[in-house]
């Protein structure tokens, strides 16, 4: 297990996350599965899907993150793999390992993803709460024994859920990210869970932040959002901050790559965030490794932003 990414963010260092995996795999050609985003994508893409883990290492990144965003059993199973679950993560597992070793010219980390994703991102499709529960620690059980140097919890936006996942994902015994993603409620103003309008976003960080998470990110999260939402975080939390915003928007299943903010544009905005505290940076849906390379080049700036 790698922590070298967690002492040098302990020691106020940046450290360089990847982007989009999912929305990448998309812009490259490969079809959305409707009831399991790109869950399925290690399955029938595991060699676009290593080549994209080493163009983000090539980009910059020091950490990247498995495509398992989306494939718990119970999400596997409504898209009919479910007896494939293990054939399904070992794949995207080695796909990841393989990448790294393609293109790493010195230590990379790799993250193992886990979210609470609804079959069909319909969140009525939930199953019942010990076959959910069961899902995220047998998900994060293939991954830690697959090899990854830590657990990733992503789009954590509500308690129920959340909590579930995240008591899941320690057990494990790996380093565990808190991942939040939000959105502004319609009155421009506060910030609630990004698919749970009446979830305010200080719920699950008031109920999530005492388990005990290594580093809490804003992620999945307009750029727009993104600074105060580090500041509701920072008003709860001293410890590692990181920031991976999305860029574009999304019609199920689909990424829509419009509007994109410009990497260069990217890299000027995230000086702010470091400003407020973000020493990981990275990406998520909409973003891709000219985002990322962007990042890269202009750490020197990021680093004054401190």
């Amino acid at each position: 297990m790698d922590e070298t990414w967690l002492n040098r963010l302990r020691a106020d260092d940046i450290v360089l996350l990847d982007g989009g995996t999912g929305s990448e795999l998309q812009r490259r050609g490969v079809a959305m599965n409707r009831d399991a985003w790109s869950g399925v994508a290690a399955y029938t893409h595991k060699e676009l899907l290593r080549e994209i883990h080493a163009d983000y290492i090539r980009a910059g990144a020091e950490i990247i993150t498995t495509n398992t965003f989306g494939t718990s059993r119970f999400v596997l199973e409504a898209a009919g793999l479910g007896d494939e679950f293990s054939r399904v993560n070992a794949l995207a597992i080695e796909a990841a390992i393989e990448g790294r070793d393609m293109a790493a010219q010195s230590a990379v980390a790799i993250a193992g993803s886990i979210s609470c994703m609804p079959p069909g991102l319909d969140v009525a499709a939930y199953p019942e709460a010990t076959k959910e529960r069961d899902g995220y620690r047998e998900l994060a059980d293939v991954l830690a024994e697959g090899g990854v140097d830590l657990i990733a919890l992503e789009m954590m936006e509500d308690t129920r859920h959340a909590v579930m996942a995240m008591e899941a994902a320690l057990e494990i015994g790996l380093p565990v990210w808190l991942g939040v993603s939000c959105r502004f409620a319609a009155d421009a103003e506060t910030l609630v869970g990004f698919d749970f309008p009446d979830t305010p976003l200080a719920e699950p960080l008031d109920t999530l932040l005492p388990l005990g998470a290594a580093v809490v990110n804003v992620m999945h999260t307009d750029p727009e959002a993104v600074a105060p939402a580090v500041k509701e975080v920072r008003a709860r939390w001293s410890g590692p901050l990181g920031v991976y915003p999305e860029l574009g928007d999304f019609s199920a299943p689909n990424w829509n790559f419009t509007n994109l903010m410009s990497p260069e544009d990217f890299a000027q905005t995230a000086a702010q965030w470091v400003s407020q505290g973000a020493r990981l940076l990275g990406g998520c849906c909409g973003t891709t490794p000219d985002h990322i390379r962007a990042l890269h080049d202009a750490l020197p700036d990021l680093l004054e932003a401190r």
